[in-house]
């Protein structure tokens, strides 16, 4: 309630504000137009100013009917032709007021009562047309500000569900890898894996939760990933990372990298006897990031990975889409040289660009 009132204050303080400083200028547009009748035929400025500042309380005796039309959800149509009605009415008051000071209180012409009238009709009509249009205008712009917020938040919301998929699905696989390493008796291992996954689930519980994080933040959380799969399958899994300084402070989707490593761990390492390599390479191109996940995998474990043993591709592609539309590339394939690598291709972001990205009726 009182963000209401608050908020209906600023509106009213903001139409006193634009109906004052609009009176003024049309006050001043008709005393610079009048400059020659004022030198040739002797008019005063005070017959300029007396029917102008009538009209103004006019305008001012109008402002709570016409709010109270466009309360009522008034078409276009309906709005003008009770707008005219109304500055018909005011007229006659405003003009019978200028008149009589004018004449000082004496007999006042009747054609010059009618010129005033259909003249104040005339202005008072305008008057309302233009509160009219500036109010749908503001209207318009406080819905789309409204539906712009409300997608941002779906946005958001989505992005952040799709990022919680992951830590389940993350933990359980590590969880496994334990498991394996208790049955095949190497205790220390294990122990070992149990705090490198305490600390990593640590350091992601400990992070603001955010759409993006830099490409340095997302590498960092990758490594402690990569040390409990290392700890895993030992000389097993050789890892090689080209990631220049340059591409560290771009922006990319939390929790990118992991689930694209972990899949390439699980294809394309694991189930070779005399395992296999992991690389990590970054590089820019003009205001893209591009970034490549390499594996020794053979060809038929990426496949049997992209028909969906798994949720790490489907789930980044999601989070892409929701969070770069169609200004994205995502793609997995097999180099002639062998392996297999995904493919990612994304906006340019810094996080320095950062730093540069019902309503009421007056």
């Amino acid at each position: 309630m009182q963000c209401m009132n608050r908020e209906n204050v600023l509106n009213l303080r903001s139409f006193w504000q634009i109906q004052i400083v609009g009176w003024c200028c049309f006050y001043l547009f008709n005393l610079l137009e009048s400059i020659h009748n004022f030198l040739t035929q002797r008019v005063s400025i005070w017959e300029q100013t007396v029917p102008i500042f009538f009209m103004f309380l006019g305008s001012c005796a109008l402002h709570p009917f016409c709010r109270r039309l466009l309360r009522q959800s008034q078409s276009w149509i309906a709005f003008e032709l009770k707008a005219a009605a109304a500055a018909m009415v005011t007229s006659i008051p405003v003009a019978g007021a200028a008149c009589l000071i004018l004449e000082s209180f004496g007999h006042v012409p009747w054609h010059a009562l009618v010129a005033v009238s259909m003249w104040s009709c005339f202005i008072l009509f305008i008057w309302c047309s233009l509160y009219f249009s500036i109010q749908q205008w503001q209207q318009s712009s406080e819905e789309r500000e409204r539906l712009l917020r409300a997608e941002s938040e779906v946005r958001e919301a989505r992005l952040l569900a799709l990022r919680y998929q992951l830590n389940p699905h993350f933990l359980f696989n590590s969880l496994n890898a334990v498991s394996t390493l208790v049955l095949d008796g190497n205790a220390p291992a294990a122990t070992r894996m149990l705090a490198q996954i305490g600390d990593l689930l640590r350091t992601s519980l400990d992070s603001e939760v955010t759409a993006e994080v830099t490409l340095s933040q997302e590498l960092a959380f990758t490594e402690g990933y990569l040390a409990i799969e290392q700890t895993r399958l030992g000389e097993r899994l050789r890892i090689d990372m080209a990631v220049p300084f340059e591409t560290r402070d771009a922006l990319v989707p939390s929790m990118l990298l992991q689930p694209l490593v972990e899949n390439a761990v699980r294809y394309g390492v694991a189930p070779l006897i005399e395992g296999g390599w992991i690389a990590i390479k970054s590089a820019l191109n003009a205001d893209r990031l591009r970034i490549v996940i390499g594996n020794s995998g053979r060809r038929g474990e990426g496949e049997q990975k992209k028909n969906g043993n798994g949720i790490g591709l489907g789930n980044t592609a999601e989070r892409l889409k929701t969070l770069y539309g169609a200004d994205f590339e995502f793609s997995l394939g097999w180099p002639e040289a062998g392996g297999c690598e995904v493919v990612l291709e994304l906006p340019l972001r810094r996080t320095r660009n950062l730093l540069e990205v019902s309503p009421c009726v007056l």
